[in-house]
């Protein structure tokens, strides 16, 4: 079955919410991944920590430079992810659909590597 990321963005622009409106997202979302565990949907997910605390690691050439900070010099940033199967794209819309709401956020849809031959021959 096709594996699917749904990708969880946030942006520095957004006001965030305060700790009340946060504890309703963090319950939102909490069943949601039942629901995605329930249908037999769910490979794996998580959220991650601010983009300031990561960390680049470049080995192409023949120095490895580690550097501080993102590697894009971007203003939205993947807050979380899902990994789900679902049995084709409008499964995984609906998925991310639902996502979307209970993280009170954009959600976006890609499908992985080699599961797209699979959805064309569909």
């Amino acid at each position: 079955m096709p594996q699917y990321m749904l990708s969880v963005h946030h942006s520095p622009d957004a006001m965030p919410p305060g700790p009340e409106d946060m504890q309703k997202v963090f319950e939102q979302v909490d069943v949601f991944n039942a629901k995605v565990q329930a249908a037999g949907a769910w490979v794996f997910a998580g959220g991650l920590e601010s983009p300031e605390i990561a960390t680049v690691v470049n080995a192409t050439g023949s120095d490895v430079v580690v550097t501080d900070g993102p590697f894009g010099e971007t203003k939205e940033h993947l807050g979380g992810f899902w990994v789900i199967e679902a049995a084709d794209l409008d499964a995984a819309l609906e998925w991310a659909r639902q996502g979307s709401a209970a993280c009170a956020g954009p959600v976006e849809v890609r499908p992985f590597q080699g599961d797209t031959e699979e959805l064309n021959a569909g």
